[in-house]
C-alpha cells in the first residue's frame, strides 16, 4: 500500500485529493495549519483508518522531516492562495509559499520520497495576449502570488535535476468545485457567486466582465495529480485545465440559468494583479501524463451548485 503526504489537506484541493487517494487504497498523511484550511473539510477523511492528520506549518523543518519519513509520494498543495491578498500582504504570501515549498521539498529529498507533485498556477503566465497558454511560453508573473508559484515550480524542477527525486509542477487553471470556501474577501469567484446568488444577492464583477477563465472542475485537478505522481515523467510543468474559456459575464448567465434566477451583477473597478484571460493548452498533459478532463464546465458548475445548496 503506497503512502502519500498531502500538504494543505484541510483546503479545497488538498481534501478532495486526499479522499481520492484513500479511494485508491493509499495510506494518507495530511498536514495543515488552518491558515486557510477548514476543519469541516477533514470530516470524511477522519473516518478512515488509513488517514493520519498532523496540524503543522510546512515551514517547520523538524515537523516536515517527521511527516515525510516513510512516504512514497508528496502532493504539495499548501499555500496562501489569493492574488489580491498577495498584493496587500506580499511578505506572508512569499514566506508561506516560497519558504514552505523549499522546506517540504528538502524534507522529501532527505526522506527518499519517490515523487513530489507541487501546485503551481496559470497566473505565472501573466497577461500575455497569446492564447491558449502553452508551457513553453515565457512566464510573466504579475503579482506576489504568481511570483511565488513561479518559484514553487522552478524549485521543484530544479530538485529533480540536483537530487534523486522525481518532481512535477501542475499549473492550475481556476479550479472550482465542492468544499471551496465561498466566504471572505478573497474567496474564489465561483463559490462566492453561487453563495450570493443562492441568497438572492448580486455578485460583484471587477472590471467589465469580459475577462475570461478556463474554469476547471476539481475532479480534473485530482486526476492530474495522481497521473503526475504515478507516471514516469519528471522535472516538468503541466497545464491543468479544460482547454476552453468562459467570461465572467457568461458565468453569471450560466448561474442564472441553473438557479432559475435573473440577478444582475454589480460592476466595480478591476483589481491589481488579476490577469485578463486564462485559457490552457493541455496537449502536453494529455501526451505525457495521459490527462483527459473528465468533467466539463457545465457539469462541474451544476455539481458545485448542488453541493452549496446541500451545505
Amino acid at each position: 500500500m503506497p503512502t502519500a503526504l498531502v500538504t494543505g489537506v484541510a483546503g479545497f484541493i488538498g481534501s478532495n485529493l486526499a479522499n481520492a487517494l484513500l479511494d485508491r487504497d493509499y495510506e494518507v498523511r495530511g498536514v495543515d495549519n488552518f491558515e486557510t484550511g477548514r476543519e469541516q473539510n477533514l470530516q470524511s477523511l477522519r473516518s478512515s483508518d488509513d488517514f493520519r492528520f498532523h496540524e503543522a506549518d510546512i515551514r517547520d523543518a523538524d515537523q516536515m522531516a517527521t511527516v515525510t519519513d516513510g512516504v512514497d509520494y508528496v502532493f504539495h498543495q499548501a499555500a496562501v492562495p489569493s492574488v489580491p491578498r498577495s498584493v496587500e500582504d506580499p511578505v506572508t504570501t512569499t514566506d508561506a509559499n516560497c519558504t514552505g515549498t523549499a522546506t517540504i521539498l528538502n524534507a522529501a529529498r532527505n526522506a527518499d520520497v519517490d515523487t513530489a507533485v507541487v501546485a503551481s498556477s496559470s497566473s505565472v503566465y501573466g497577461s500575455t495576449e497569446q492564447l491558449p497558454k502553452v508551457e513553453s511560453m515565457h512566464s510573466q508573473p504579475e503579482s506576489p502570488y504568481a511570483l511565488s508559484k513561479y518559484y514553487t515550480e522552478k524549485l521543484a524542477i530544479q530538485f529533480s535535476d540536483l537530487y534523486d527525486i522525481d518532481t512535477a509542477a501542475l499549473r492550475y487553471f481556476n479550479i472550482f468545485g465542492p468544499r471551496q470556501d465561498p466566504n471572505g474577501e478573497y474567496a474564489a469567484v465561483i463559490p462566492k457567486f453561487i453563495s450570493l446568488m443562492l441568497e438572492g444577492e448580486r455578485p460583484v464583477i471587477y472590471g467589465d466582465g469580459e475577462q475570461s477563465r478556463d474554469f476547471t472542475f476539481i475532479d480534473n485537478a485530482v486526476q492530474a495529480n495522481i497521473l503526475a505522481a504515478e507516471g514516469d515523467v519528471t522535472g516538468e510543468a503541466f497545464n491543468v485545465g479544460c482547454g476552453g474559456r468562459v467570461t465572467i459575464n457568461n458565468l453569471v448567465d450560466n448561474l442564472n440559468d441553473l438557479l432559475g434566477t435573473e440577478i444582475n451583477p454589480i460592476y466595480d473597478d478591476p483589481r491589481p494583479g488579476d490577469v485578463r484571460h486564462s485559457h490552457a493548452d493541455i496537449s502536453k498533459a494529455k501526451e505525457q501524463l495521459g490527462y483527459e478532463p473528465a468533467v466539463d464546465f457545465s457539469e462541474g458548475l451544476d455539481r458545485t451548485i448542488q453541493y452549496y445548496r446541500n451545505n
